[in-house]
Order: structure tokens, then sequence, then C-alpha cells
């Protein structure tokens, strides 16, 4: 573990709660965090990730997507729940480092459960795991909060909400959104937190697309729409996003998927 140098990705209460872990564990120069945005990559470390080569550490890529073609012989540790290391049955990355780290169970504590189960499967997974309202909106604030959403963003999504449109049967909520912080229309329409609920929801924002919903869709939407991102308690349920100047028409190809499903 004395080898290993952290790069921390984009920042929401999973990657605060990691540094915060880290912190307590590593020596402060072997921790790097620049506090990134979602869909932080790995060249923004550049630097400092060689720097690591050169002093012969393994760099540990936290939710970093590669985009520097690291040389194939170098060694690496890759930390992330999402794409292809995503699922209902996959460690988070918290518990990844956790594990890293090798501490003790005593030290996971209900924070961390809370957390973990938040990024794997928001709400539906932190009341299978048996957390109260209370723990729930905690969770959820404190999850905002780190993303940086500002006051202005949660009363843009306030109105947003109120403008839901409803599709196939209530089958699926598209919500148009003025910025891309799609947590805090998800929160406002989570029915255990009062809200209406959906079965599958779409937010559409400007050079920006994203879903929650069945695991089914968010496959057929990473196989139709490639090179976005995807994750969550697949494959069951999940989430994926699309980033781009012209956003494709998302809509009509979940609603093409959603009569599909009706006519079997």
């Amino acid at each position: 573990m004395n080898n290993l140098v952290f790069f921390l990705g984009g920042h929401d209460l999973e990657m605060q709660t990691i540094g915060e872990l880290l912190r307590r564990h590593v020596t402060a120069s072997r921790i790097h965090d620049k506090n990134l945005s979602w869909g932080a990559r790995a060249s923004a470390y550049q630097a400092e990730i060689h720097a690591a080569f050169d002093a012969k550490m393994t760099p540990v890529l936290i939710e970093l997507m590669d985009d520097l073609e690291l040389d194939a012989a170098r060694i690496i540790v890759v930390v992330d729940h999402h794409g292809a290391r995503a699922g209902q049955d996959a460690p988070t990355s918290l518990e990844q480092i956790f594990a890293l780290l090798e501490l003790p169970s005593a030290e996971w504590t209900r924070w961390f459960e809370l957390v973990a189960a938040n990024d794997k499967g928001h709400v539906a997974e932190m009341l299978e795991r048996g957390a109260s309202l209370k723990e729930i909106i905690e969770v959820r604030r404190a999850d905002r909060a780190a993303q940086g959403i500002t006051s202005e963003e949660e009363a843009a999504a306030e109105e947003a909400v109120k403008r839901a449109e409803v599709f196939a049967a209530g089958r699926l909520t598209v919500v148009r959104l003025a910025h891309s912080r799609a947590a805090a229309v998800t929160d406002r329409l989570e029915r255990a937190l009062g809200g209406a609920g959906y079965e599958n929801l779409l937010v559409v924002s400007p050079g920006q697309v994203n879903f929650f919903g069945a695991g089914e869709h968010v496959r057929a939407l990473d196989a139709h729409f490639p090179g976005g991102w995807y994750g969550g308690a697949l494959p069951v349920r999940g989430f994926w996003g699309f980033s781009a100047d012209d956003v494709p028409d998302v809509k009509s190809f979940l609603l093409a998927q959603l009569d599909g499903e009706a006519r079997r």
C-alpha cells in the first residue's frame, strides 16, 4: 500500500468521502485532488501521474477516464463503478478503496454504508439497506452540496420539475432543464422524498442528456448512442448520460423501446 499514489476523479459525495478516508490513512503527498467535476479525465493529472511512474510508484485512478493511453507495461490500479465495472453486485468505488487500504471491518461506518448505497442505487438502494427518511435526506443533501449544485440551480430544477411531461402511459417522464445538474431533478421527483415519482426519467439539458430507469433501457441507450457513460444497480436499474454539442433525440428512441415492450 505504501507504493500507491491516489488520483481523485469528479466530486460527488462518494468522492468526497473517499478523499476524507484517504487523508486519514495516507500521507498527503500521495493524494492528488484537483476538485474536478463529473466526467473527469486522467489527463487532468498527467504531470503528476508521470511523476509517480518516475518515482516507481503505482497510480490509483479513481473514477478517471483514461484518455492518456497509459503504457500497458506500466502498472496502474483502476477504481471505478461505471461502465463495465458497474452493477448491483459490484463493489462501489468507496468499497474498493476501503479494501485497497486493507482496513478492518470495524472501521466501516454507517455513513460509509449509506454513501455506498446512494452511489450504487440512489434512494432505492438506501431504502433496501434500511435507511430512515432522515438519513436519506441527509445523504441526498450532502451529495448535491458535494457536486457543487448552487441555490440558483436548485431553483431552476424546481421550476423544471413543475413543467415535467409524461409519456407512454406514465412510463417515461421528461424534464427539460436549463443546466446539467440532474440530481436536483431526481431528488425532487423521488417519491420517498415527497415527489411525484417516476418509472423512467429523461433529463434534457443544453449539451447533455441523462436517463434514470430500467437497466434494459440503460443498456439499449449505451449500445445505440456509444460514447456516453452509465452505471448504477445494473441490471435492474441504473443511469446513462451523453454529452455533445448536438444532443441526440433520446426521447424518440426511448418511446420506441417502451412501445416495443407494450407490444410484447
